[in-house]
């Protein structure tokens, strides 16, 4: 589904947009729909997707007219849940048009959480929470394929899941183009897996071996004027940042409502972390909605 994600009931006066939050079992579903709440969406946690329809009209209906919908369906529901994709099928041929957001994390990242938790992974039937992940993995994979945004919370805090949640569904008026995230990141910890454009800065000049700027990160001023004060940075960003000004309109016209950029060098400590936070400068600057994340900032000490 891509283009507009707001859509209109058929017949009906009021538009509508309508968030179904879906994925994996402990990957943050009920963090994002606490946090679409407090953006004022109508929330309802495990709706069998057959009512989903019936739900959505019933909403445009009422009274006071109720124009933003978020929804969980996940595994939960069992064997209602198999009937997802006719559901979905049944909503766009009643001109609904819904947007997925699918919540995903590590295997490792899982397991820790619900052994934290001590709750029972829903396809574990004796208690072995990985082989109930892989499971629910593998039955997701298709609809993960029809997701419109894909969040990997492995290494997200609660709060920066509601950053990510308000910079993607907050109301934007007065702004313009998609909503960006710029993350650095270290590439000994892997690329992101939800990002869009990645971007490599090994090549610039490294002040993990400097010893007066090793122990400090990115967002401390003595590393941003040491990765600044090189020609080729000042070259580099004038080119890079154009390029990303170039892209955005370009993605919006294909009607792209987020985008990640992901900047990575070798921990994702100093010289990613100096660039992400440069680059979102810029594009704030530019009345661009931004959230600069950084993954792997703290790995390394």
């Amino acid at each position: 589904m891509t283009g507009d994600l707001r859509m209109v009931l058929r017949g009906g006066m009021v538009t509508q947009r309508l968030v179904i939050v879906t994925g994996l079992s402990g990957a943050g579903k009920t963090q994002a729909l606490r946090s679409l709440e407090d953006l004022g969406f109508f929330c309802v946690d495990n709706l069998p997707p057959a009512l989903i329809p019936k739900f959505a009209e019933l909403c445009a209906q009422a009274a006071n007219k109720i124009n933003k919908i978020a929804l969980v369906v996940d595994i939960r529901g069992g064997e209602f849940f198999d009937t997802f994709f006719e559901v979905l099928s049944d909503l766009d041929a009643r001109g609904i048009r819904c947007e997925i957001l699918f919540l995903e994390a590590s295997n490792e990242t899982l397991v820790r959480r619900f052994k934290e938790s001590r709750r029972r992974h829903p396809l574990s039937t004796y208690g072995e929470v990985l082989e109930g992940i892989q499971e629910e993995r593998s039955r997701l994979q298709d609809l993960r394929g029809r997701a419109n945004k894909i969040i990997d919370t492995s290494n997200m805090a609660v709060q920066q899941l509601k950053e990510v949640i308000n910079g993607i569904f907050a109301d934007s008026a007065g702004v313009s183009g998609p909503h960006i995230t710029v993350i650095s990141f270290g590439f000994k910890y892997g690329i992101p897996l939800d990002s869009d454009l990645v971007i490599d800065v090994r090549f610039l000049p490294n002040p993990y071996y400097q010893n007066n700027l090793r122990s400090f990160t990115g967002n401390d001023a003595v590393v941003r004027e040491y990765v600044n004060s090189f020609p080729l940075t000042s070259e580099f960003m004038e080119k890079f940042s154009d390029l990303i000004q170039f892209l955005i309109p370009q993605y919006s016209k294909e009607g792209k409502t987020t985008l990640m950029i992901a900047i990575g060098c070798t921990g994702g400590m100093h010289r990613s972390v100096a660039l992400a936070n440069r680059l979102g400068e810029i594009l704030s600057d530019k009345d661009f909605r931004v959230t600069v994340r950084h993954r792997d900032i703290n790995r390394s000490k």
